[in-house]
């Protein structure tokens, strides 16, 4: 029967062939080996006779297939079938391209080309042997042995991956499948196309917003560039696929089989896959794409942390922007950012879906613009919409759909974007997400952080946020959200009750939120409000417009974000919520604030364009950190400010009328940005500005520097930002005091004259249209400016230290030293370009330019002899070179003159002048201001370097001009400058006085070959890091610096790191001593402990006779075992000789190193010395070691080969006896394999494979990284299984304590010492279904492949009788129940030379074995010592064994909140790393308010198995309790549960500890997770079980917001008032009235 694929009429490769020749053998490997390649192959599969007619799906597949091999053998031509298919083939080829290789398997070519010996064919009467067939099959015989092809010498797998390559090569370029519909996906292609081609970076992280193309992109790199790998491997939808660690295997299998080129690999568990995979890694050239990477583990258990095939190439798609901080500092790594698509580029993808052309249809234009508006560049939402909209093209149709989409969001779009937000690991960071959504959409960063820091830890989770491209941040600080994500976000919200807005959680639809404060309708469930009545007005809804009443708030008593816009409201204002952090009301209509509105925990007040006349706050507002009253146009006086105490920002803008702001403005101690542009009628009289300030704008004041000018800052020593733009002030008041100010705007103060002594700190200065300023100078020399705005600065010449352009005409002879030449052409000009408009609108006449100490001057073609004395020069070249001669006595070499001519061919023009010496003078320089001659013109650049003293006689001086873009350099020349000159001296370098002297620090712009690149300029600001670097750059710096260096590099030089612990580099270092510290203590902790783990250098020692297979089973036994993934060892030595060979030392040691070993026993094997001694050997070692053998025999039966005495010396009666021995073993072996139980050698292959891998695979388990704390626990457990009287060690502890890493290096230092061995690991996941568990531990215990067994009974015992009959060592990590145990190893007897380790949370498991045989012993884990858990985090968070400098408290307070617990500590370490100290700061005071989501994750499982009363007596200890005599607890809760059982049980769990004096003490992270669990009962905590935290419980008895869910309240008033301030004052308010 023909092998026709399901769903396929094409072919790629038609195989030809006589069956009975080859079909099992050569054929059949060939067959398996294109299918491996992916080429759909057609191969008949029955054994036709030789006289048939070719059948008509014969005729179809050759017509139907691009490429044809033909396989002769000896009987190829006694087949008319054969012969044939040969003239169909031939014919095919002749007609339609059609490919032929010919393959000569065993016969000579002329044999066929002639038709000599079996290719000798004849007409036969009676038969299809006719004259004419005969004829026609001769001349296609003919034809086929002149094609090249291949004749068989040697290896039969070279000769097949010969053929494999033929044809794949020749089908490549026609075979390139892609997703349909792609628009403009090569040039995105384009900019990450290097790194598969240059880039030595193993990993690409492709990372953006769900739905961006990422995948898409994947696969086209995949399907560009699938021939240069040996194998492809794409791992798909990770994050969804991985629910529960458990299904990790199933994509390990997938990984796997795609790196060795095989089908899907079995991979018993997770720890065995990660050993493979990171064997498989290191071997294989392989293309690899991960597929929607959520979390660092997920890349950890399918990559491991193993080195990598430099030659391979790993694609990570992800929604996380900081994947490649997770990449090990060997995998260097390349980051894309998804770039959405544009306006032209989205509507032509949306038209392919939605019209099936690239346009939109007729009448559609319109409709079809506001799709795209709405997807903002989203290929995955345009695809969407575009499909649905297409199923339907009336108009109306159209315009209803799109109107929907204003309210609610496509599923199919949701569905992808909601990943990230399920993904996000704590609430507030959820909670957060919403808040933005539906309100903070646009505002700045600062602002949002100030607002909800507190309820939702803002500062760190806007970073999560971020990192997760659910938002971005602009370039101006604010919050920027995808339209579609904010769509999502709202549907969440919406979600929370369709069909009632009164019940979500967030109103912001004007609409609705008019309704519901019309109606009164607003529930306690809302926290969040906005209206804008001027968008319902717009909208014509008029009656909406009218005034509401303050009651309608009544109802909304959790309201917290209030947005008002033209409202009005009558009524008292005590209905407004005591709970509003934020109340914005723009347009505010009272003249006054209302004495009974409660605004006690505002943290922003924005009453902009309000109608205050004054303001004076109504009460003391603690809280209050944001107060805006900008375009107020009628407020009068600002009263009582010092009523805010803890003020931040103060926005006053643009209240023209403002004339007084009450004094003790000046006391505000945290006010740190003050807005009064425009308060021109401020400044009357003297005005106190506070000591924090930061930020102070004082733009459009009118403000003029005169003996009453009263603003001096001498006491704002914190400011940073000061704007005194579109002033009128001449001269600028002194502040070189402002030790911190970064940026100074001066714009538009037009009669600016001069700017002296500023700041050194000074990194920004706007003095753009500052039309009167000539000069700028610094207090020092040693300044940090890297961005000058100077536009419109016609009158600036000079910036002192930075850079000086001087007409010559303003210059004495003497001032330009031996250069005085250049006076001549004073009166010439030349057009000026660069240089931050310094050149824009000025004087033409010839300048000279100071910069880096390099004079310099452009000048027009002047044909003068002595520009250049003793100027060595080369015409037509862009370089010279010359040696400095030896210097005549009484001179000094001051430096060098260097020059050269050009033309413009472009527009945008840019170069570098280079010199370099062979004594290491190595500068490259690009001047910041150049001349521009005309098109057709030439232009001169004439320059003097002082390099004199770096210069030694004999240096050989390399000059070169090196053109970037747009120049045309025809002549360049160099001259030597000493003192004795006669126009030499010492006036031009005396008078420089310049920061960047030559001889001075540059060290900013040296790079790391010790060369500097002396240029203000960044090329390569808009170019991508992955992008080639330019050639112009490689000539310039050399081939080891990557542009990369050099991009974003500004004015003076390299950005200096304000935070060097938190940047690239140092996560690099962090990265690197972390790994190598791991890797050491993996090696070295254990030196005086338990003896290592055994390791094998191979997997397969292969023994078989030489010259009976080598070339064809062996061989294709050997590659298959090699693809996948096996070790495998072969003796080169001794398997091509025919001599008696003993065993020699290398070969004796690789069985050594051997896992297992397969005979390949054939009729000869028995003739050679060499190989008996091999199965001697080998069954020395099964005996010895627990080394696994497979005897296989191939093409023989096993009666057949017997050992026969001959005469040669190895052939003793001694070493006969011996090897008959060893044949007596072998023979009763349980894993014979005979050929002649396999229809084809390919399936006799696979199976000798599958039995092998079981085999090497048994056991494997990935070992721990680091073994700190847990060496000593390794020695004490090692002394247990030492007793020869306990088969059952119980691991206990409580989550995360390392039970399963304590076993599991155990594990691994013992599996070797037993017949078998099983890991099993997170049993608990699987709860009670174990059949698959239970197959797996009957296949690693029985090394048998095929378990059949299809009940857990039936499995049971089967179980029973194996942990009997074998010596074993099994792990069973994480049993929950005794179930488990029951299923897993029966009840019965147990070896008594095996070792059961069970790891559990519940000590009770003495109790589930007590009744049984088993010898039992109980290991209670430890927590770690201080020290321990100082190392341990460290590692994790610094990379070393001690806390960075300035983090060491902070580093104390991580350690108290994981109290020695080693899985919190390497979380939290790790979560840590590479973040500055503020987040630490915040992510830290995260953990107090709720618990990190992968903590809960580990510990909840124990919670989770307890009863229903036992889980509230947790829940009451864990907020009330802990640290009480047990006793006492009894005695209180003793009415409500059974508590000293319930405490008993909590005990067996390790969820409680009994101190020596009998108090109950839970572990913080327990404590942790039980209130975390009481906290997911509602959002609100009125309506949670129990209330412990002293402000809420204080908030609802002050408020009377408690309700009947409420079982447990605490309240300690001492604590809270210490605590805070607000409380306290509020309760010495109380006392008073």
């Amino acid at each position: 029967m023909a092998c026709f694929p399901a769903d396929a009429t094409r072919y790629d490769v038609f195989l030809s062939f006589r069956g009975e020749d080859t079909r099992h053998t050569i054929t059949d490997h060939l067959y398996a080996a294109l299918v491996r390649a992916a080429l759909v192959t057609f191969r008949d599969n029955e054994d036709i006779d030789c006289g048939q007619e070719l059948k008509p799906e014969i005729d179809r597949a050759i017509k139907a297939s691009e490429a044809s091999v033909i396989v002769f053998s000896k009987n190829y031509a006694t087949s008319t079938w054969c012969l044939d298919e040969l003239s169909l083939i031939l014919q095919q080829r002749s007609e339609n391209n059609h490919f032929v290789l010919p393959v000569f398997y065993h016969v000579d070519p002329s044999d066929v080309r002639n038709q000599t010996k079996s290719f000798s064919i004849k007409a036969k009467s009676n038969t299809r042997w006719t004259k004419d067939n005969v004829m026609r099959w001769k001349i296609a015989l003919t034809k086929a042995a002149n094609l090249s092809g291949l004749v068989l010498s040697g290896s039969e797998t070279n000769f097949v991956k010969d053929i494999v390559d033929i044809i794949y090569d020749k089908l490549a370029s026609k075979k390139f499948h892609l997703p349909l519909n792609l628009v403009r996906m090569d040039t995105r292609y384009e900019e990450i196309d290097s790194w598969i081609t240059q880039s030595d970076a193993n990993f690409l992280v492709i990372c953006g917003m769900g739905g961006s193309g990422k995948t898409t992109l994947a696969w086209y790199t995949v399907y560009s560039n699938r021939d240069k790998f040996e194998n492809i491997s794409i791992v798909e939808h990770i994050g969804s696929k991985l629910k529960e660690p458990h299904h990790v295997p199933e994509l390990q299998e997938t990984l796997l089989g795609g790196v060795l080129g095989v089908e899907k690999r079995k991979v018993p568990s997770l720890s065995q896959g990660m050993v493979l995979i990171k064997e498989a890694l290191q071997k294989n050239k392989a293309l690899i794409v991960l597929d929607d990477i959520v979390n660092h583990a997920q890349l950890v258990d399918l990559l491991g942390t193993g080195n990598i095939n430099k030659e391979s190439k790993i694609i990570v798609t992800t929604r996380e922007t900081n994947i490649s901080e997770w990449v090990g500092f060997k995998n260097r790594c390349r980051k894309y950012e998804m770039k959405l698509l544009d306006d032209s580029e989205a509507l032509e993808l949306f038209c392919l879906h939605a019209f099936g052309s690239k346009n939109p249809t007729k009448g559609y234009k319109e409709l079809a613009q506001q799709v795209v508006w709405y997807c903002e560049g989203n290929p995955l939402a345009l695809e969407v919409l575009g499909s649905s909209l297409s199923h339907d093209i009336s108009i109306s149709y159209w315009k209803s759909a799109l109107d929907k989409l204003k309210k609610d969001i496509h599923l199919g779009i949701h569905r992808v974007l909601i990943r990230s937000y399920d993904s996000l690991p704590y609430e507030r960071e959820k909670e957060l997400f919403l808040h933005i959504a539906c309100f903070f959409n646009g505002e700045e960063v600062d602002y949002v952080v100030k607002i909800l820091e507190y309820d939702c830890s803002a500062e760190s989770s806007i970073k999560t946020l971020t990192k997760r491209c659910l938002i971005s941040i602009s370039p101006n600080q604010t919050i920027m959200m995808h339209p579609l994500l904010q769509e999502m976000g709202r549907f969440i919200v919406n979600q929370e009750s369709p069909k009632d807005p009164g019940e979500h959680s967030r109103v912001w639809r004007s609409t609705e939120s008019h309704d519901l404060l019309s109606k009164g309708t607003g529930s306690k469930k809302v926290e969040g409000l906005a209206l804008d009545n001027q968008e319902l007005r717009q909208k014509k809804n008029a009656s909406q417009g009218s005034k509401l009443k303050t009651d309608s708030l009544k109802g909304m008593c959790n309201l917290k974000l209030l947005y008002l816009k033209s409202v009005q409201f009558s009524g008292p204002y005590e209905h407004f919520s005591k709970d509003l952090i934020w109340l914005c009301w723009i347009g505010f209509h009272l003249s006054t604030i209302p004495s009974d509105l409660f605004m006690g925990n505002l943290v922003a007040l924005d009453l902009s364009d309000s109608c205050l006349g004054v303001f004076e706050p109504p009460m003391v507002l603690q809280s209050l950190k944001i107060l805006s009253l900008k375009d107020s146009h009628m407020l009068l006086e600002v009263r009582n400010i010092n009523m805010i105490p803890n003020l931040e920002t103060l926005n006053l803008g643009n209240c023209h009328k403002l004339f007084y702001v009450c004094e003790t403005i000046g006391g505000l101690q945290s006010l740190a940005l003050l807005n009064m542009t425009g308060c021109e009628s401020l400044w009357k009289d003297s005005f106190p500005l506070p000591c924090a300030l930061e930020r102070l704008y004082l733009s459009d004041c009118k403000l003029e520097y005169t003996d009453n000018f009263h603003l001096n800052f001498r006491n704002q020593s914190s400011m940073q930002y000061l704007n005194l733009g579109n002033n009128l002030f001449e001269f600028l008041p002194k502040c070189n005091h402002l030790g911190n100010l970064r940026v100074l705007d001066l714009a538009r103060c037009s009669k600016l004259k001069e700017l002296l002594c500023l700041p050194i700190t000074l990194a920004e200065l706007n003095i753009s249209y500052c039309v009167s300023l000539e000069k700028v100078t610094f207090e020092s020399r040693k300044f940090t400016l890297r961005k000058l705005i100077s536009q419109g600065c016609i009158g600036l010449s000079e910036i002192e230290g930075f850079i000086k352009l001087v007409p010559i005409a303003r210059f004495d002879g003497s001032d330009l030293g031996h250069m005085k030449w250049l006076k001549e052409y004073q009166n010439h000009e030349m057009r000026l370009v660069g240089g931050d408009d310094l050149t824009k609108n000025k004087s033409q006449c010839v300048k000279v330019l100071y910069e880096f100490g390099i004079i310099s001057a452009s000048l027009p073609d002047i044909k003068i002899p002595k520009i250049m004395p003793g100027c060595i020069s080369e015409k037509t070249s862009t370089s010279l070179s010359f040696k400095v001669p030896e210097c005549q006595e009484n001179r000094r070499l001051k430096g060098l003159n260097v020059t050269f001519k050009y033309t413009i061919v472009d527009d945008d023009c840019a170069w570098f002048a280079k010199i370099s010496t062979t004594k290491g003078v190595d500068l490259m320089y690009n001047p910041t201001v150049s001349g521009r001659p005309a098109f057709g013109e030439a232009g001169i650049w004439v320059s003097y370097w002082p390099i004199g003293n770096k210069l030694r006689v004999r240096d050989k001086i390399n000059v070169s001009i090196v053109v970037v873009k747009g120049l045309e350099v025809s002549e360049c020349g160099a001259s030597l400058v000493y003192t004795d000159d006669e126009v030499a001296n010492e006036t031009f370098e005396d008078n420089m006085g310049w920061v960047e002297t030559l001889d001075g620090d540059l060290s900013a712009f040296q790079l790391s070959n010790g060369a500097y690149y002396l240029c203000r300029r960044d090329f390569f600001d808009k170019m991508g890091v992955d992008k080639p670097t330019p050639r112009w750059f490689r000539i310039l710096v050399g081939h080891n610096i990557d542009h990369a260096v050099v991009q974003g590099w500004g004015k003076t030089g390299r950005p200096k790191q304000s935070n060097p612990s938190s940047g690239p580099e140092s996560e690099s270092k962090i990265s690197t001593s972390f790994i190598h510290h791991i890797r050491e203590t993996s090696i070295n902790s254990m030196d005086s402990g338990p003896p290592k783990e055994k390791t094998f250098k191979y997997d397969v020692f292969l023994s078989f006779r030489a010259g009976e297979t080598s070339n064809n089973f062996a061989d294709h036994l050997n590659s298959a075992l090699v693809r996948s993934g096996i070790r495998t060892y072969i003796d080169n030595n001794g398997i091509n000789s025919d001599q008696d060979l003993e065993l020699n030392y290398e070969t004796g040691r690789a069985i050594k190193e051997s896992r297992s070993s397969v005979i390949l026993f054939t009729k000869s094997y028995a003739t050679s010395a060499l190989c008996l001694d091999h199965l001697s050997f080998i069954l020395e070692q099964r005996r010895e070691n627990n080394h696994f053998v497979l005897p296989i025999f191939y093409d023989v039966d096993p009666s057949d080969v017997k050992v026969e005495v001959k005469t040669s010396t190895m052939w003793t009666n001694d070493n006969v006896d011996r090897w008959m021995t060893a044949f007596m073993e072998i023979s009763n072996s349980e894993n014979t394999i005979l050929s002649s139980s396999f229809r084809s050698e390919t399936e006799y292959v696979k199976h000798v494979i599958d039995t092998i891998y079981c085999s090497v695979t048994n056991g494997l388990v990935y070992p721990p990284l680091n073994l700190i704390g847990i060496d000593g626990q390794v020695k004490e457990i090692n002394f247990l299984l030492e007793k020869p009287d306990a088969e059952f060690l119980a691991i206990c502890g409580m989550g995360g304590s390392g039970k399963t890493t304590l076993a599991r290096y155990i594990f691994n230092l013992f599996k070797n010492n037993f017949e078998n061995s099983s890991f099993l690991e997170e049993i608990g996941k699987w709860g009670n279904d174990l059949l698959q568990l239970q197959k797996t531990l009957l296949q690693d215990l029985s090394g048998s492949r095929k378990i059949k067994l299809q009940s857990v009974d039936d499995c049971i015992l089967e179980l029973e009788e194996v942990v009997q009959t074998k010596k074993a060592l099994i792990v069973l990590d994480d049993i929950v129940q005794e179930d488990q145990l029951v299923s897993l190893l029966g009840t019965g007897n147990i070896n008594k030379q095996s070792k059961i380790i069970v790891t559990s949370r519940d000590a009770s498991i003495k109790t589930w074995i007590g009744f049984r045989s088993w010898r039992f012993q109980e290991y209670k884990m430890k927590l770690l010592n201080d020290g321990d858990a100082l190392d341990l985090f460290s590692l994790h968070a610094f990379g070393s064994q001690t806390p960075m400098e300035g983090y060491k408290e902070l580093t104390k307070e991580a350690l108290n909140y994981c109290e020695g617990n080693p899985a919190a500590l390497e979380v939290l370490g790790s979560s840590l790393s590479g973040r500055s100290i503020s987040e630490w700061e915040h992510h830290l005071r995260n953990l107090g308010r709720g618990m990190f989501s992968r903590f809960y994750d580990v510990l909840v499982t124990s919670y989770n198995s307890l009863c229903f009363s036992d889980k509230n007596l947790f829940l009451d200890i864990a907020c009330f309790f802990t640290g009480e005599e047990m006793d006492y607890v009894a005695k209180i809760l003793g009415h409500d549960y059974s508590v000293v059982s319930g405490i008993d049980t909590l005990l067996n769990k390790h969820l409680l500890s009994v101190s020596q004096n009998k108090k109950l003490t839970m572990h913080r992270l327990h404590q942790e997770m039980g209130r975390t669990i009481v906290n997911q009962e509602s959002k609100y905590p009125p309506n949670r079980s129990r209330v412990w935290r002293d402000k809420e419980s204080y908030e609802f008895l002050r408020e009377g917001k408690g309700s009947k869910f409420v079982q447990g309240l605490a309240l300690d008033m001492r604590k809270l008032c210490q605590e805070d301030e607000q409380v306290a004052f509020q309760v010495i308010q109380n006392s008073k009235t």
